[in-house]
């Protein structure tokens, strides 16, 4: 990897993925704390105890937007490093730059 325009390209492609990855995991992490809330006011739990799921959601739900912007960001940084650097197309770099691509694309295009 002599060529420093691999290393920015892996390294904007770890943040995509990374960025992809967390907003997946915050998006499960809102539905589980939903269903752990139903849960416990099915089973008649403490007012307190429901105070304080509720705020646990509140605060996933809180990360999603930034999450997201920042994911958007990103990826059109990397998308404009793709094209700029088209000359790097045959390198397993950028092949697995174009795949994080279609992937963070795929996940903004479900919940948008």
């Amino acid at each position: 990897m002599a060529d420093p325009r691999l290393r920015q390209l892996t390294i904007k492609t770890g943040v995509v993925k990374r960025l992809t990855k967390e907003k997946t995991v915050c998006e499960k992490e809102v539905v589980t704390e939903q269903n752990r809330l139903e849960r416990f006011k099915g089973e008649g739990a403490d007012e307190h105890v429901l105070r304080k799921q509720e705020e646990v959601i509140s605060e996933c739900l809180m990360m999603l937007p930034d999450t997201l912007r920042r994911l958007k960001k990103e990826l059109e940084v990397l998308e404009k490093f793709l094209v700029d650097e088209e000359e790097l197309k045959e390198t397993k770099e950028y092949v697995t730059a174009t795949q994080v691509v279609n992937d963070a694309k795929e996940v903004l295009a479900k919940k948008d």
